[in-house]
């Protein structure tokens, strides 16, 4: 039987000053003055069309993000909050996210998105090399990262994220290492450290940036990186998250852990399990903010629906559970599949034979090997 999991709530806020060049996620030049109150008021009118699906659900963690979420200003945020928390059952220890950029943070104090009940910032930073970020297209330099990381702690927040990214054009081992002791310094309570991949349909894919460094170099990098992160008390706890103790990302965590999550916004996704009918659904929201604000709250904000078929939930499972070092229960997998263990049973044999797996009672755990070739480990379970 299919057993509902956590439920978390993403929304999506479109719009960033400028497009990057490594950038596919669904974001957008704001030109000119953006419709915020528009905004907020479709982003109601689509959480309102897909309420009957999460009737009596209480909401764990709430995501904002982008884009640029910080570009809208704390009232904004503020509005859909309480519209939201009047609609749905915000968990009492409700984790609420916002990210931001260096360069964006003064279209709102960090002061009015506490008040507004944001408890959690993610800084997108990728370096604290000017180069890096110049060649990166970003809007910031190093001076003004480090001094919007400090206006937040002085504005009381005491949990948040930085990003960073290796094997940047022109970067070294030994700037890389630079970039993770300047930000071990701002004492982060979490960091997201990933490697840059010319993903498709970029501007990078079409021009690839001079200089990117070989497997070898971006390998180095990688370890080394871990090392130090290590060092300062940051457990990977997922391919590219490192935390301090009890510090993990409660959000990001329900996605790896095959949880719910109801997606609101131009182009958020969302993926529910439906009890009443044993099926788990996906939905996606028209990607154009132009469009979505039209069609927001009618059948025609949808972008598409699925149904999970049953031979491709283990695949959708693996996807995300072996990113996490902690694996995953089979129990947990026969709850949020709503198939027996013996449906992984082959397939498990085999990454066990790889050493790639191991279990124990009832955990499945990657070992360091199955770490390195995570994606190989998950390919396994992929059924034609």
């Amino acid at each position: 039987m299919l057993t509902p999991p956590p439920l978390s709530l993403y929304v999506h806020l479109p719009w960033c000053v400028r497009k990057c060049p490594y950038c596919d996620f669904n974001s957008h030049e704001g030109r000119g003055v953006l419709p915020f109150e528009a905004y907020v008021d479709a982003l109601i009118a689509d959480l309102d069309h897909d309420l009957p699906l999460v009737w009596g659900r209480s909401v764990q963690t709430v995501f904002f993000g982008g884009g640029t979420p910080s570009l809208f200003p704390a009232d904004a945020v503020d509005r859909f909050l309480q519209a939201a928390s009047s609609r749905l059952r915000f968990a009492p220890s409700l984790e609420i996210t916002l990210e931001t950029n260096p360069g964006t943070t003064e279209h709102g104090r960090f002061e009015d998105y506490r008040a507004a009940g944001v408890n959690r910032l993610s800084f997108g930073l990728q370096s604290f090399d000017d180069g890096c970020l110049q060649r990166l297209g970003r809007i910031h330099d190093s001076r003004e990262a480090e001094r919007a990381v400090k206006l937040a702690q002085d504005a009381g927040f005491d949990n948040f994220n930085l990003d960073l990214m290796y094997a940047l054009p022109q970067q070294t081992l030994a700037m890389a290492e630079r970039d993770v002791e300047r930000a071990i310094a701002l004492q982060p309570t979490h960091i997201s450290h990933y490697q840059l991949t010319l993903e498709p349909n970029t501007v990078f894919a079409a021009r690839p940036p001079a200089g990117i460094p070989e497997h070898d170099d971006a390998w180095d990098m990688q370890e080394r990186c871990q090392a130090m992160l290590a060092d300062a008390g940051y457990a990977q706890y997922e391919v590219s998250a490192y935390a301090q103790p009890g510090r993990q990302c409660a959000h990001n965590l329900n996605y790896w852990r095959f949880g719910d999550y109801l997606g609101i916004g131009a182009g958020a996704h969302g993926k529910l399990t439906l009890g009443a009918e044993q099926s788990i659904l996906r939905r996606w929201k028209v990607k154009h903010p132009a469009d979505y604000l039209a069609k927001a709250g009618r059948a025609e904000a949808i972008g598409g629906d699925e149904r999970i078929e049953a031979r491709r939930r283990p695949f959708d499972y693996m996807l995300n559970a072996l990113r996490l070092n902690e694996g995953f229960s089979l129990a947990g997998f026969e709850a949020c599949t709503g198939l027996d263990r013996s449906a992984i049973a082959t397939e498990l044999a085999l990454a066990i034979d790889h050493g790639w797996l191991s279990v124990e009672n009832d955990r499945v755990m990657p070992s360091e090997l199955g770490r390195r070739f995570t994606n190989d480990v998950i390919a396994l379970f992929l059924q034609d």
